[in-house]
């Protein structure tokens, strides 16, 4: 069976996903939506009504109102890939998002998460 294409997932599926494995390690829904915001330009508010409906991941990124051009500063591993070096622009984004993700739920300072 072929592997699901990571962008066909439902965002409703994924996004819990990613707030368990920041709450995992202490930290909250506002702040896991405070990174997707900065990164996407989608307000909680947004965020919220979007996992009602059966967007799916790519299209989240793909109608994603302001993606933030500082976003290129997020580099490093995740899931054994380097976020920098991932060609496929989309991927590169979602890839973005588990990193910065990752470094909420590390206890990085979100100042720092943020690239301010």
């Amino acid at each position: 069976m072929p592997r699901m294409d990571a962008t066909q997932m439902s965002f409703a599926k994924v996004y819990p996903l990613l707030v368990a494995k920041a709450e995992k390690k202490g930290r909250t829904r506002d702040e896991v939506d405070r990174v997707t915001a900065w990164l996407t330009g989608y307000t909680a508010g947004e965020i919220a009504r979007l996992e009602e409906t059966p967007i799916t991941y790519g299209d989240f990124f793909r109608s994603a109102p302001a993606m933030n051009p500082r976003r290129a500063l997020v580099t490093g591993t995740v899931c054994g890939v380097r976020v920098e070096q991932v060609e496929d622009p989309l991927m590169r984004d979602i890839r973005c998002l588990d990193k910065l993700v990752d470094e909420l739920a590390k206890g990085r300072p979100m100042e720092k998460i943020l690239r301010e």
